[in-house]
């Protein structure tokens, strides 16, 4: 049986998602009444319109979904990012306190030729794409997204990777004096890891993602560099990463050290697979209101055509 370090509370525990995120703003203003303004603000921007927009031309991407996208709202206060808190309206209360410039990713691991990524290259290349994809989160809820961001295949390329190496792994920042979540004894183990096989990781819908709704990335959401793999549950693309590797075997991740019987490592969006606690046959669309309209979970979701053949023969069940 896994260990865990956090309570599991009772479904009839948890607090609707406008509740929370009300009563949370509430509370935020309260806090800075009450303490005065000694005490430096943390809170995140209102509106679109307060982030600054990426300088270069961004290409619509052939790969994105037909859905319409969320309210850049929505995608911005209702998070997982566990390094500023468990509760899904910490990471907008909490992550003005990431310092993102400068930033860069040291890429090693068997690889002839290590070296750094400076974020700047990233945001500055003609290569960005906007691509509305669908993040499917392994609680039952999803939101769609209009993601800016560049191919990984494109950035992995450059690295003459050695023939041993079979998977691809990823790091997120270690800074507990801006990252309020890392301070508790009570957390996951830090840095969060992540990982992805070669040739998953080599996708050409997998991508590192600067940006949303043609803005740089909120800090919430990862900034200022995130993985997005669509065909998985959310937590497999890792936020704010310092750091690539090319590994030869498959890579230790956050989840699945934490609660190996409840996060697999391929971590697939499968309608099959219920998680032990709640199903995975529907999920629940954010900003749909409290009781939430659901939509049917699609396999892979919904890039089936595209990702099966890297999965033929496995055994989706055991290997999810």
């Amino acid at each position: 049986m896994p260990v865990y370090r956090y309570p599991m509370p009772k479904g009839s525990e948890i607090t609707p998602e406008k509740v929370f995120l009300n009563r949370r703003q509430f509370m935020a203003g309260a806090t800075v009444l009450a303490a005065g303004a000694s005490l430096p603000s943390t809170g995140y921007a209102q509106s679109i319109d307060d982030y600054e927009a990426l300088n270069v031309a961004i290409k619509d991407s052939p790969y994105s979904t037909k859905d319409p996208a969320n309210p850049f709202e929505d995608i911005t206060t209702y998070n997982n990012f566990y390094e500023f808190g468990t509760g899904k309206g910490d990471p907008a209360a909490n992550a003005g306190a990431l310092t993102t410039e400068p930033w860069s990713i040291k890429v090693g691991g068997l690889v002839n030729n290590p070296s750094t990524i400076d974020i700047n290259d990233i945001l500055n290349s003609p290569e960005l794409e906007e691509r509305i994809y669908r993040l499917r989160c392994v609680e039952a809820w999803s939101m769609v997204i209009p993601w800016v961001g560049i191919p990984l295949a494109n950035v992995l390329k450059k690295y003459d990777y050695q023939g041993d190496a079979k998977y691809v792994s990823f790091e997120t920042l270690v800074r507990p004096e801006e990252m309020i979540g890392q301070r508790s004894a009570f957390g996951l183990d830090w840095p969060y890891v992540e990982g992805l096989r070669l040739d998953e990781a080599m996708h050409p819908l997998t991508i590192l993602a600067v940006g949303v709704y043609g803005k740089q990335m909120p800090n919430q959401n990862g900034a200022p560099i995130r993985l997005v793999v669509p065909w998985k549950y959310g937590f497999k693309s890792i936020k704010s990463i310092v750091g690539i590797n090319f590994v030869a075997q498959q890579p230790p991740t956050t989840w699945n050290l934490q609660a190996p019987s409840e996060y697999g490592f391929y971590s697939n969006v499968n309608p099959g697979v219920d998680h032990p606690r709640w199903s995975q046959k529907s999920e629940k669309i954010i900003g749909s209101g409290i009781f939430g309209s659901r939509r049917q979970t699609e396999q892979f979701n919904g890039y089936k055509e595209e990702v099966a053949s890297l999965y033929e023969g496995m055994d989706l069940v055991k290997n999810y």
